[in-house]
């Protein structure tokens, strides 16, 4: 049975008319300027990266880990069987890669030096400090042509670049302290030829799983909550998607976990601030730092850390995982390989996995 409705019984001038009236409408837009999303503060870590190599004896005492993501980095590079007349090393922190380039003997005797691959490299980075700590080491003469570029503000500048200037673009742990990832990497794909390769390493999710869970159960142990004290980063699933997105093709993205031992955990916090790695999340505590953090909190994390995570009893030490995520991807050009085009295969799988199709 249908509800009984009030609205014909009601007096005439009881029913409101409603006058047609002229209504503008506003739509929510994207603003000009830097991202709206923001997940690190660009600020701090410039001044991170100041303070760590203001300090050079200790900024290079610690790039035992930059050193080697920037050597195999260049071995990726060094695999592709090319030329490359210009190379852009963008964040190129201590220009690690360019001491890597000039060090790092070749293969075999008879093999050319490992610079003699490139005509000329650009060291591009946003800490001024930190890009020019090393500019009186021998290694900088003994590159063909070696130039550096101080960058802005990677959010609201562009990369001062001209497009398709370079036939190859490097990056070795950089870009993890990057906003706007997306939009940095269509400026890579920009500024690079037609069939050249990007190559980049940065700190996945996992880096320092171990020293996340013991100050997070410090913290709930001793101050009842949990704070924000590791920066998040990428995960490795999402770095294809970014590629792809960004406009290159021929993508290889694979994971290197780099596992360092350290005496406890306040020589792994000392490092990462001489590193310039120290938390720079917007959501953090303004005062975490070894200080901040508190005493009984510092105390109780040395001791889950070792609990949870403890290394060989006979060395005493702790370990430490950094996760890494190389990735490679090629603007499109002339003469690369294309997938054929889809129902143009002439195999089923199917009967191949049930042994070619034979009853």
């Amino acid at each position: 049975m249908r509800p009984l409705s009030l609205r014909p019984l009601l007096p005439h001038p009881a029913i409101r008319r409603r006058t047609p009236q002229c209504q503008s409408k506003a739509y929510a837009v994207q603003a000009s300027g830097p991202a709206t999303l923001q997940v690190f503060d660009n600020k701090i870590k410039q001044l991170h990266k100041e303070r760590a190599a203001a300090n050079a004896e200790s900024s290079r005492r610690v790039d035992y880990l930059r050193d080697e993501v920037a050597s195999r980095l260049c071995e990726r590079l060094l695999d592709i069987n090319r030329h490359f007349p210009a190379v852009l090393d963008l964040g190129a922190n201590a220009c690690n890669i360019a001491r890597i380039l000039t060090t790092t003997p070749p293969p075999t005797p008879t093999d050319p030096p490992l610079h003699t691959r490139l005509t000329s490299l650009t060291s591009a980075e946003w800490s001024p400090t930190l890009l020019n700590r090393d500019a009186q080491l021998p290694f900088n003469t003994d590159l063909p042509s070696h130039t550096r570029t101080i960058l802005s503000d990677p959010d609201t500048a562009p990369l001062p670049f001209a497009p398709q200037s370079f036939s190859a673009v490097l990056s070795s742990l950089s870009l993890h302290w990057i906003n706007d990832l997306p939009s940095l990497l269509s400026q890579i794909a920009t500024i690079l030829k037609p069939d050249s390769p990007f190559l980049a390493a940065i700190f996945g999710g996992d880096s320092l799983f171990e020293l996340r869970t013991s100050l997070q159960l410090a913290d709930l142990d001793r101050r009842g909550g949990v704070a924000t004290h590791v920066s998040p980063l990428a995960d490795v699933r999402d770095v294809g998607g970014l590629l792809q997105k960004a406009g290159f093709k021929l993508l290889t993205v694979d994971v290197d976990d780099i596992v360092v031992e350290y005496p406890d955990t306040f020589a792994l916090m000392q490092d990462l601030q001489a590193m310039g790695e120290s938390n720079a999340a917007l959501v953090r505590e303004t005062n975490a730092g070894l200080r901040g953090l508190g005493r009984d909190v510092l105390l109780a994390n040395e001791g889950i850390y070792r609990e949870l995570h403890g290394g060989s009893a006979e060395r005493g030490g702790i370990p430490a995982t950094w996760r890494v995520i190389y990735m490679i991807g090629w603007t499109p050009g002339e003469g690369q390989p294309e997938p054929l085009a889809r129902g143009s295969g002439e195999l089923n799988i199917k009967d191949i996995l049930e042994g070619g199709g034979k009853k």
